[in-house]
């Protein structure tokens, strides 16, 4: 089975669910039992500032008003930090130069550090076996290479568009070919 992560899924007009609108997804894990990512270019109605200050936890003067993304419809209440700090202890390799940590004692050092990048996101995107792969399948989804240039460091209003123009894909085309299905 070829695996999808570490990799991004673009979400196809054909797609349909207001929640993957022009979403780009940071897949975390994709094996035979299911499928695990991270929308990182949805802005919440939320900075980092106001969630620190809602956890009580201090944080860097420039990381205050930095957006919290929603990474998705499944446990909101969830926070996931991709992040490109190797000095945090509780860290998980998602590729070369990028780390997720999934608990408030690597959220404090971060936002309390101005210098790493950081995307904090709130919930997630699953999948249940092979139901990713019946999306793709039905054109739902395209695949692209991730790089932690990518996730951390372009502008995530532009993310989704810049992806698709970089594998050579016009996204005016995708959402004029609607209508063909």
């Amino acid at each position: 089975m070829k695996t999808l992560a570490p990799g991004f899924l673009l979400a196809m007009p054909r797609l349909g669910d207001p929640n993957f609108y022009r979403s780009v997804i940071l897949m975390i894990e994709h094996s035979e039992t299911g499928s695990m990512g991270l929308v990182i270019n949805r802005g919440a109605p939320l900075t980092l500032g106001e969630l620190a200050r809602g956890q009580s936890m201090g944080i860097a003067a420039a990381r205050e008003p930095q957006p919290v993304f929603v990474g998705g419809p499944v446990e909101p209440q969830r926070g996931f930090v991709l992040h490109d700090d190797a000095e945090v202890l509780e860290k998980h390799p998602v590729m070369p130069g990028l780390f997720l940590s999934v608990t408030m004692d690597a959220l404090g050092p971060l936002l309390e550090n101005p210098t790493p990048r950081l995307r904090f996101c709130l919930g997630y995107a699953g999948w249940g076996p092979k139901q990713l792969e019946n999306e793709i399948a039905e054109g739902s989804w395209l695949f692209a290479d991730a790089t932690v240039e990518a996730v951390l460091g372009q502008d995530p209003a532009k993310l989704w568009e810049t992806t698709l123009r970089g594998m050579g894909v016009d996204p005016a085309m995708l959402v004029m070919g609607r209508g063909m299905n």
